[in-house]
């Protein structure tokens, strides 16, 4: 996301109000935020959609005072889902509000899906950057803002960790009940989920029997219940152009409850592979320094996250691969599934791995 507004005029130029091929509803849109908590004065004069994320898409809207918010909505083939997770979502941002994650503020939502076709919020827009790729300015040429980087991305996860669900109002968030035990289930049937989508031959993934097996097998005998955001890896977060330190994490559309060790085992497994930050670029912290700080801002156990990792692998991997089963349905672009297929091959192998060095 970005705070860089396009030109704004007097009244609505419909040539600036960008719909998303259909996506944005623009006379019922409009009615909709000159009535709605979005802040700002007047109609949208101009809208433009946002790059980032396979899954839902963004829109910039700039009002006629110049304000600027962003709107959130599911993609174009929404799954059966996708309304309560936007619901989710803002209802997730609002709760964390003030609690020292860095995030969008959501601003208002539309639980009607007539509006536009689904529910959808609006939030905030953040400037900054996503640090993924080549990195720009001083992250480029100075290994200490690589480094305070590394370490603002566990800060940011250990902040969420240290919120309590049930005083924020989001007991009821999940289900924390044998929140361990239900994890490989849970996925595999997901899986299994995939063969119901036309043309979709099947899961092509190595090991993933194997891996789950081991899940089980192996289960930790401790858990600590907590908010975990479900997808945290550099993509989803947002760094600021100006000094190295996050100004927001992003998709909170897996946001669950569930043990907050998740969410690191998640950044360790998307961020250098097997290895650590020090694959990407000098610098960056190693994995036992992001490990010692996630541990010290949160006060737990950080003994031995090999299942925690294979986990973030094995849940992961499904994930991905669900977006190759949609794409043989023509419900997902064939590009984007065959990428993700190859993501997912690459986390059960990554798995696979670290249950043989374990």
């Amino acid at each position: 996301m970005t705070n860089e507004a396009p030109g704004v005029g007097a009244n609505p130029d419909q040539s600036l109000l960008e719909d998303g091929d259909g996506l944005l509803d623009w006379s019922a849109l409009q009615a909709w935020i000159t009535t709605s908590t979005v802040p700002g004065v007047g109609p949208v004069v101009a809208s433009r959609r946002l790059a980032g994320g396979t899954q839902n898409n963004l829109f910039e809207l700039t009002r006629e005072d110049g304000s600027t918010t962003v709107l959130r909505r599911p993609p174009r083939h929404p799954r059966p889902e996708s309304d309560k997770t936007m619901l989710r979502e803002a209802r997730v941002l609002t709760a964390i509000e003030g609690h020292g994650v860095p995030q969008p503020i959501c601003h208002a939502v539309c639980d009607d899906p007539g509006v536009i076709g689904t529910c959808f919020y609006v939030m905030s827009a953040v400037g900054g950057f996503a640090p993924v790729g080549d990195l720009p300015g001083r992250y480029a040429t100075n290994p200490e803002w690589r480094h305070r980087l590394g370490l603002a991305m566990v800060d940011a996860i250990a902040a969420l960790a240290r919120v309590r669900p049930a005083e924020v109002g989001l007991g009821d968030l999940g289900r924390p009940e044998g929140w361990l035990e239900r994890q490989v289930g849970r996925w595999r049937t997901q899986l299994e989920s995939y063969s119901a989508f036309d043309c979709y031959d099947g899961p092509d993934l190595p090991e993933v029997e194997r891996v789950g097996d081991w899940l089980e097998a192996h289960r930790p005998d401790d858990f600590t219940l907590g908010i975990i955001h479900g997808d945290y890896h550099l993509a989803n977060v947002m760094a600021s152009h100006d000094r190295p330190e996050l100004t927001a994490v992003l998709d909170w559309e897996l946001t669950t409850l569930g043990d907050p060790r998740l969410d690191l085992a998640w950044l360790l497994t998307t961020s250098g592979g097997v290895g650590s930050f020090e694959t990407m670029a000098n610098g960056f912290p190693t994995t036992d320094e992001l490990v010692s700080r996630y541990g010290e801002g949160t006060g737990l156990r950080m003994d031995d996250l090999t299942w925690w990792r294979a986990l973030a692998c094995y849940k992961l991997g499904i994930i991905l691969e669900g977006t190759n089963a949609r794409a043989a349905a023509g419900r997902a672009p064939v590009e984007i599934g065959h990428d993700l297929h190859g993501r997912a091959v690459d986390l059960f192998t990554q798995a696979s791995g670290l249950i043989d060095r374990h």
